[in-house]
This record gives C-alpha cells, sequence and structure tokens, in this order.
C-alpha cells in the first residue's frame, strides 16, 4: 500500500500525518528524540488531510475536546487494544499505566502496556500524552516530557515531571 503525507506545523512543533484516501494511519513527531520522515515510496498530499489539520488546529486552540477522524493504527491486537482504551480517556483528564492495563483486562501488564502505549502511531489523536505515572508524575513520552507537559497543560492538567 502506498501511503500519501503531509506536514503540519503545530504548537508542539511538526507533525507528520500519514495515511491513505480513507484512514489515517499516522500522527507522528518531526522533531525530537523520535522524529519520523516521510518515506521514499510515500507522496505528499496534502489535500487527503484537510479534515485531521482543521480538527488539530481547533484541538491546538482549545475549541475541540474530541476528534473524528477515521482511523487505521497498524499494531498487534494487545497494542490496538491499548490504543483503543486511549482513545476512551476523556480530554483534561490522566490515567496511570496501571489503571489503563486494568482497563485492557491485564492489571499485571503495566509495563507492556507502556510499551503498547510508547509505540501509538497515531500520537495526540490516540491521547497517550494521557497516561502518566502511578505517583502523578509524568513518565516517557514519544515526543519528550516537555511536549507531554504541554498537551496536558492546554488540555487543563498540570503534573509534575520526575
Amino acid at each position: 500500500m502506498t501511503h500519501a503525507y503531509t506536514e503540519f506545523e503545530s504548537p508542539v512543533g511538526p507533525l507528520l500525518l500519514v495515511g491513505d484516501e480513507s484512514y489515517l494511519h499516522m500522527l507522528l513527531y518531526g522533531s525530537g528524540p523520535r522524529a519520523a520522515h516521510p518515506q521514499p515510496d510515500w507522496r505528499r498530499d496534502p489535500s487527503l488531510f484537510r479534515d485531521a489539520i482543521e480538527q488539530l488546529r481547533s484541538y491546538f486552540a482549545g475549541e475541540l475536546r474530541v476528534f473524528s477522524l477515521n482511523l487505521a493504527p497498524q499494531g498487534t491486537p494487545f497494542q490496538l487494544r491499548v490504543w483503543k482504551e486511549l482513545a476512551r480517556i476523556p480530554y483534561g483528564e490522566t490515567i496511570s499505566y496501571g489503571q489503563l492495563a486494568e482497563r485492557v483486562g491485564n492489571p499485571k501488564a503495566s509495563r507492556a502496556v507502556g510499551l503498547a502505549n510508547g509505540s501509538n502511531p497515531i500520537s495526540i489523536i490516540l491521547p497517550c500524552h494521557r497516561v502518566i505515572g502511578s505517583n502523578g508524575k509524568l513518565t516517557g513520552y514519544g515526543g519528550g516530557l516537555p511536549t507531554k507537559q504541554q498537551l496536558l497543560a492546554l488540555e487543563g492538567r498540570q503534573p509534575s515531571l520526575l
């Protein structure tokens, strides 16, 4: 499958949107510790991402709390369960990795949940930034902890860094 992509300059830095005519497959950070770049076989097509970019702009303006996009993340069945639960964490709320493990039906799997959370291919929209340590502090984030803190602050949460 050939993917299309576009780049979007957001308040948390450049974002790379990847998908096709029907689905958004990835929303990745274009800078920072795990910066993503377009693959040689992807084609630039900003027209496919107008709705996603409009919703992202509304989110960053504090006007949108729930995204309404067709998503198709690729992962293992376990990862897909974790990512589905991420989508259920309400705007402005946080949960711990242990709570997320309970929600996916495996309370002892907080480390596995953390790994799945860290592999989330659709950042921000599948809000992995809303998962924090059991002590209420911020832990790992693909976009970097300052970005995680910025997203939570946008949503009215102010957890502290470790």
